[in-house]
């Protein structure tokens, strides 16, 4: 069978560039660590043609589409709780387990909600030495 368009040529090299812009989408998308690597992706282009009333001549009209992969959902446990007016509050649960404290990155000591317990705030000193041995 012989080639009747050359779609790297067809209007003007715009068919083959709507196709590669498409690509680079859908190549960025399977690159992205949040996406799910499992999941098919598509480059899809479809062409129009719309004859005349003659039917010598037809209007072309291509269009390129991509199916990329959505990005994969983030999970994370809220406390609910009441606050001090009585009215109902969250806070995303830090330690695990609720109640639990538990010591962070920096090596501080934090409650269930992420948050420095009494023991851990820092006091508030003048910048003198004190208790110097």
């Amino acid at each position: 069978m012989s080639m009747i368009i050359d779609l790297n040529n067809f209007a003007s090299g715009a068919v083959a560039e709507k196709f590669n812009i498409e690509l680079q989408k859908v190549l960025e998308n399977i690159a992205d660590p949040n996406t799910d690597s499992k999941k098919a992706r598509k480059v899809t282009l479809v062409v129009t043609l719309k004859p005349n009333d003659k039917r010598n001549l037809a209007n072309v009209s291509v269009e390129a589409k991509s199916s990329i992969a959505p990005p994969q959902p983030i999970g994370a446990d809220l406390l609910i709780d009441m606050d001090k007016n009585g009215r109902v509050t969250g806070a995303e649960l830090k330690s695990g387990i609720p109640g639990q404290m538990y010591v962070d990155d920096n090596g501080e000591v934090l409650d269930d909600k992420g948050r420095m317990t009494e023991e851990e705030k820092p006091k508030a000193t003048d910048g003198k030495v004190v208790n110097f041995k």
